[in-house]
């Protein structure tokens, strides 16, 4: 009795653990590129306002949150989140780079959702690669992904030296925050 109640605990505590998965959620733009090169996948975009915006709550609580678009996240995309909150407080430094951003793709309504393929040149000047823009969609996740998916479709990957690069960079910032 005793063994069959160990193995029933031990089968519900790994469900309950696989039920609380969760994603990860840059909010660094500068990481999130690296990450997106070394790990060949475009950059998900994410503007929203996480504290006040209902669509935005609802598009997490009805997709984000969600088995299906968990799976799909972590196989296909780096996400990064561009909160916009008026209760949550944040550094001046997370601001001053979600208000840029937000200037640089026109975000006018929330929320709104880029996937993006990130270039850095070689005098250190971003360009993001547009591959597709949405927001809420009604529907659940099934209905959502399936736009999701035709923009992920039209990325292109790095090349392997850019990933390369990529890999070496990430491993620098890694050696120099140790040091630190």
């Amino acid at each position: 009795m005793k063994k069959l109640f160990i193995t029933l605990l031990f089968v519900v505590s790994s469900m309950t653990i696989q039920a609380q998965e969760k994603l990860t959620w840059h909010t660094n733009i500068d990481e999130a590129i690296a990450i997106s090169k070394t790990q060949n996948k475009p950059l998900f975009l994410f503007f929203t306002g996480s504290d006040w915006c209902g669509w935005c709550i609802r598009l997490q609580n009805e997709v984000f949150k969600t088995p299906e678009f968990i799976a799909w996240a972590k196989e296909k995309v780096v996400l990064v989140e561009l909160d916009f909150p008026r209760r949550t407080p944040q550094s001046d430094a997370l601001k001053i780079q979600n208000n840029q951003l937000q200037q640089f793709f026109q975000v006018r309504g929330y929320p709104n959702v880029r996937l993006v393929k990130a270039t850095v040149a070689s005098d250190g000047k971003t360009s993001f690669e547009q591959l597709g823009e949405t927001g809420y969609v009604a529907g659940g996740p099934t209905v959502w992904l399936d736009g999701a998916n035709k923009m992920v479709d039209k990325f292109v990957p790095y090349t392997v030296e850019v990933q390369k690069t990529a890999k070496k960079a990430t491993k620098k910032k890694k050696a120099t925050k140790k040091k630190a």
